[in-house]
């Protein structure tokens, strides 16, 4: 009999066990050496928390609002593309999964189903994620399909100018599904010899020129709210402020882009403190544990936003997978705010959290 996951690590050891080797390493797998892709994850580890004792913490209140939208939780779907390569339910099931947790999907633009198929399967809150193509009409004409379709935030990833060396993808020569939203809008018939399909389709699309004046250039063909995601610097973040987003994700792309940028945990607390409270600062990358939840909110985040687990969870189960991953982070983050003595949100602080080469309080 399969054993039942009780954690997201186990939820990953049975997704593994049940892809083909290519689909597997594509989602789990990173840049380069994948140094940032463990550090992602170790990084919270060694982040230490600091409890309060004899508060009332008979009654706790996870729930949390994003750009005026209610949450059950402070936790995001984040954008992950190709979900058939998981399941063939794929974006749908994540979509209908996102929806019963009460909690915002964000579609990635390479979804195998539709945007518009995804916004028919339930009634919820979702936001789009965008790449920008050479051809500009293109990301027009899909962002202007999301706004009709009642997606509510346009989420820009912007540290994708050139996709990053994926070694095991080249090494298994990744073939990916047609992106159907671009269906009719450009040639996505694209062949190559070896190597990975996927970096092929990239070095050949991808906008290398998109840049800060370009979001005025996005803002002017919607008008739903803009957020960056990429954002790894106090200067990137102030930057993004000056032109007007609406919101900041704090991402290396899963590790998947640049290897040997930090961990996001690590430069998170930078980059609110750059922002002042202006606008929401998201964390993604690494988040395996309701106490990692915690210590980015504590440090400062709004919202973290989870990838690869619910594609595991999608993998390993289905649509009932993805709810239960989304659901184990929800009970998780719920017991270490009891135990830590924080009853809301708002009672989770600074204090609550002792970051590396920080010495204890009472030795200061």
């Amino acid at each position: 009999m399969e054993e039942d996951p009780v954690n997201l690590r186990e939820f990953q050891e049975l997704a593994k066990r049940k892809l083909p080797k290519m689909s597997y390493d594509y989602i789990s797998g990173g840049a380069e050496d994948q140094f940032t892709l463990r550090e992602n994850v170790e990084a919270f580890q060694r982040i230490m928390l600091r409890p309060r004792i004899l508060v009332d913490v008979s009654k706790i209140d996870t729930s949390s609002t994003l750009l005026g939208h209610k949450m059950s939780s402070p936790i995001l779907v984040a954008p992950t593309g190709s979900q058939q390569l998981a399941h063939p339910d794929g974006e749908l099931a994540t979509a209908r999964a996102a929806a019963a947790c009460n909690t915002i999907q964000v579609l990635s633009f390479a979804s195998d189903y539709t945007l518009e198929e995804v916004a028919s399967s339930c009634d919820a809150v979702r936001f789009f994620q965008l790449y920008v193509f050479k051809g500009r009409d293109v990301a027009a004409a899909v962002v202007q399909r999301a706004e009709r379709n009642g997606y509510k935030a346009i989420v820009l990833t912007a540290d994708t100018p050139r996709l990053g060396r994926r070694e095991a993808d080249i090494k298994n020569k990744l073939i990916i599904p047609m992106n159907r939203n671009v269906e009719g809008l450009m040639s996505v018939d694209i062949h190559t010899t070896g190597g990975s399909g996927l970096e092929a389709f990239a070095s050949k699309t991808l906008d290398p020129s998109l840049s800060w004046k370009d979001i005025e250039w996005l803002k002017s063909i919607t008008r739903l709210p803009i957020i960056v995601k990429g954002v790894l610097t106090a200067e990137d973040a102030i930057k993004a402020v000056e032109v007007g987003v609406s919101g900041i994700i704090v991402s290396n792309h899963g590790a998947r882009q640049l290897d040997y940028t930090p961990a996001t945990i690590t430069v998170l607390e930078e980059v609110v403190k750059a922002v002042s409270g202006s606008v929401p600062v998201l964390l993604d990358g690494g988040v395996r544990r309701g106490t990692d939840v915690f210590k980015a909110l504590a440090l400062g985040a709004k919202a973290v936003m989870i990838g690869r687990p619910v594609v595991y969870g999608l993998a390993a189960k289905g649509e009932d997978g993805v709810k239960r991953v989304i659901t184990m982070l929800q009970k998780e983050l719920e017991l270490t705010m009891a135990l830590a003595g924080c009853p809301t949100l708002k009672d989770i602080t600074r204090n609550h959290v002792m970051v590396p080469h920080q010495k204890p309080r009472s030795l200061l």
